[in-house]
């Protein structure tokens, strides 16, 4: 990577010159969609990788899958991110170093129906997933970035952080939380050599959209991004020290600025769920 990644981190004792030069990065949600494509990108940069999810045997497929396309070494370390104790296990393992060269908090899902008929689980462990966990392991790796200058936090958020939606209601707030953070961190952090990214994608094929039951076939093919397209854009504009806020694809961008544009009073309009629903 660029400047905007150390070139070395610190290894433990015992460990060859090659492993010293190698910069390291985390990444959670790394067993499928865009946590994947992060972890196999950064492989190939030259990181090693610490990939956090919960299923323990999809992270270590991967984990034999990039030691062996790329050299990598690769931690397993399997976590259950919507759980206090998980991301306090998980803070204490980044906080003991090495330390980071590159943190992507990618950890999500998505719940639809209507909040008062909502079960409050799922609700509850949405709001940790997508905001006490990425704020709590973001605060243990900076103090060892800002230490050396260098380092880059991307949380993975949403095109849906700029709306609000019937029958989403916590998606939209919790994926608005990590744009509103991301870019109050990179104020926080300007001229500390710390780049923060806020990751912000449409539609885009992963496992994600088949967990939560929805048709893709109902949105346009045409609005449809990859992965893989999501993660190179991400890197690229880090690489060139772009904006804060990243949306990849060009729809998308002009479709974020017709949302900034757009009094409050008409998304609303927009966003109501049908009577039939309510």
């Amino acid at each position: 990577m660029t400047a905007s990644v150390p070139d070395a981190v610190s290894a433990p004792a015992g460990a060859t010159a090659a492993s010293r030069a190698r910069p390291r990065a985390l990444v959670t949600g790394a067993s499928a969609g865009i946590g994947r494509v992060f972890a196999d990108r950064l492989a190939a940069r030259g990181h090693d990788l610490v990939v956090v999810g919960r299923d323990a045997g999809r992270l270590s497929a991967l984990a034999g899958e990039l030691g062996a396309k790329h050299g990598a070494s690769v931690e397993v370390f399997p976590a259950d991110l919507s759980r206090d104790d998980e991301i306090t296990r998980l803070v204490r393992r980044v906080s003991a170093g090495p330390p980071l060269a590159v943190l992507v908090n990618n950890a999500g899902f998505g719940a639809t129906g209507r909040l008062v008929e909502a079960p409050p689980e799922p609700q509850a462990a949405m709001l940790h997933l997508h905001t006490l966990a990425p704020m709590r392991v973001t605060q243990a790796a900076l103090p060892a970035m800002v230490a050396r200058g260098a380092g880059a936090v991307v949380n993975v958020s949403s095109v849906a952080s700029f709306i609000f939606s019937a029958g989403n209601v916590n998606y939209c707030a919790t994926k608005a939380y990590l744009t509103v953070f991301s870019e109050g961190l990179a104020a926080e952090l300007a001229g500390t050599g710390v780049q923060v990214q806020a990751l912000c994608p449409g539609f885009t094929h992963t496992e994600f959209h088949q967990r939560m039951g929805f048709n893709k076939r109902s949105i346009r093919r045409a609005l449809w991004l990859s992965a893989e397209y999501v993660v190179d854009r991400s890197l690229a504009s880090l690489d060139r020290g772009g904006p804060v806020v990243c949306v990849p694809g060009l729809r998308y961008k002009l479709l974020v600025a017709a949302i900034r544009l757009t009094p409050r009073w008409l998304l609303g309009r927009a966003v109501r769920l049908p009577p039939d629903v309510v």
